[in-house]
């Protein structure tokens, strides 16, 4: 059989499957419709991925909720099992439990005397809550590969890259299509400019990767590491080259930030 494949087609089938193992965790970035980070990392850089990724998925519950945690755990477990070492762990989470119907309960109304920003609320969202399960998350699959392999497996967190709230849902985000996921929550709270909006959640952004950078170099966390993708999609006037709407990349903005989680795993 494998003589009536073509050279190159067998080329290409011997260095995807030399690339190895990876599992995944995560949302809407690592589960995306006909483009995302771990499909690409599968068809363009010939990784072996195994997921549990599901578009909307908060990361509470990725930590917390009944069953989640319980089927990543299955998952890896299984692999372990079968001598199939991941390379990496990925976990990508945190957008959904920030934006959406929860992101105007981080906004003050920009008729009141305070700051356009909640501080009490994000401090307690970013750098308790989502810390929280990031760490549960960490530690639970971490103690998974020390009981089979007496060694963590290395594991890569991400930040997002900055966003413009511009309206833009899924394909528009008309009648059913999900968004957009942060005007919205703005224009709720009296915030109508868009440039000012733009610096805020650039702000929350900052705050968010500052969260996972220190969360990664907990002496505890030691085979952590972290991706911090900010700058990696335009952020001027083309900005929507990069970026599909208000969340998620365009095919070749997921090419881009694709292409430093493969070099990353690749320098592990």
């Amino acid at each position: 059989m494998a003589a009536s494949i073509p050279a190159r087609t067998r080329t290409l089938l011997a260095a995807r499957a030399s690339a190895g193992v990876l599992i995944a965790e995560g949302d809407s970035w690592f589960d995306y419709p006909l483009h995302d980070v771990l499909r690409l990392l599968e068809d363009d850089h010939g990784f072996d991925v195994e997921s549990v990724a599901n578009k909307g998925d908060n990361l509470e519950d990725m930590a917390h909720a009944p069953g989640q945690y319980e089927e990543f755990a299955r998952r890896l477990e299984k692999l372990l099992r079968n001598g199939k070492v991941p390379r990496a762990i990925l976990i990508s989470g945190g957008g959904n439990d920030i934006a959406g119907d929860e992101f105007g309960i981080l906004l003050n109304h920009a008729a009141s005397s305070l700051p356009a920003l909640n501080e009490d609320i994000v401090r307690g969202v970013i750098d308790v809550r989502l810390r929280a399960a990031y760490a549960a998350l960490i530690s639970g699959t971490t103690e998974i590969a020390r009981s089979y392999l007496g060694r963590p497996i290395p594991i890569i967190i991400h930040g997002y890259d900055y966003p413009v709230p511009d309206g833009r849902g899924f394909l528009g985000g008309w009648w059913l299509l999900p968004g957009p996921w942060l005007e919205p929550g703005f224009l709720r709270k009296g915030h109508l400019d868009e440039a000012e909006n733009t610096t805020l959640v650039g702000g929350l952004i900052d705050r968010f990767n500052g969260m996972l950078g220190s969360l990664s170099q907990h002496p505890q966390f030691s085979h952590v590491h972290y991706l911090d993708l900010r700058g990696t999609l335009r952020h001027d006037a083309q900005y929507r080259r990069d970026w599909s709407n208000e969340l998620h990349p365009t095919a070749l903005g997921f090419e881009l930030v694709t292409q430093k989680f493969a070099d990353r795993i690749h320098a592990l």
